[in-house]
């Protein structure tokens, strides 16, 4: 597979390249190191995690029928 270095830009080849999806070790630990400093960050869930347990329920009863509880009597 051919892609390009995600540090440089420079062409790299699963097949020839040991450092693969990098071009060398020079730009694969310029990548450890933008872990490191925290210059990349994994994004935060957009959403509650009450608010997907909803959907996942709503999603479980196709005719939008849910189950009765206590409270809906009140």
């Amino acid at each position: 597979m051919k892609l390009k270095c995600p540090i440089c830009r420079q062409p790299t080849d699963s097949e020839t390249s040991p450092e693969f999806p990098f071009c060398s070790l020079r730009c694969r630990e310029h990548d450890l190191g933008n872990w490191a400093t925290e210059k990349y960050k994994v994004a935060a869930p957009m959403m509650d995690e009450s608010e997907l347990e909803e959907i996942e329920a709503n999603e479980s009863d196709p005719a939008g029928r849910r189950a009765r509880t206590e409270n809906d009597d009140e």
